[in-house]
C-alpha cells in the first residue's frame, strides 16, 4: 500500500487518487489535502481544473527537483459539504536539491457550480 501524500492515513488509490480522477472533495480540506497530492505526484491538470479561473495562472510549471514530503494542517474554517466558502491553514515540507524547507500558507476556497476551488492564499 502507497501512502498517500496528503497526510491521511489510507493509500494514494482509496484517498487523493479519487479526487485527482474526477471525483469531487466535499470539503475545502480534503480539495486542499488532494491539491498538495496533486503537486507531490506531479498531477499538473488537476491543478489548473481545482484553482478558480479568475485567479489561476496560465502556467503552473511544477519544479521536477522539489519533493514535497509531508503535510501539517493548522486550521480550517468553514469549508464543509454545508459551506460556500471556507480557509485552511497549512504547513508543507519538501525537499529541495538536497535541503529541507516548508511554505505555510492560509489558503482561501469558494465552491464553484457546486465544487470546491482554490482561489489563493489569504
Amino acid at each position: 500500500m502507497n501512502d498517500c501524500p496528503c497526510g491521511l492515513p489510507a493509500s494514494y488509490d482509496a484517498c487523493c487518487g479519487h479526487f485527482h480522477g474526477g471525483e469531487a472533495a466535499p470539503t475545502a480540506e480534503l480539495l486542499m489535502r488532494s491539491r498538495y497530492a496533486a503537486f507531490a505526484v506531479g498531477d499538473e491538470k488537476y491543478l489548473e481544473r481545482t484553482w478558480h479561473p479568475r485567479t489561476r495562472p496560465g502556467r503552473i510549471g511544477l519544479d521536477r527537483k522539489t519533493r514535497w514530503t509531508g503535510l501539517e494542517v493548522l486550521e480550517t474554517t468553514e469549508g464543509s459539504p454545508f459551506h460556500t466558502k471556507g480557509t485552511v491553514r497549512f504547513r508543507a515540507h519538501y525537499l529541495e536539491r538536497g535541503r529541507r524547507g516548508q511554505m505555510e500558507e492560509h489558503s482561501r476556497f469558494v465552491r464553484l457550480d457546486g465544487d470546491w476551488v482554490y482561489v489563493g492564499a489569504l
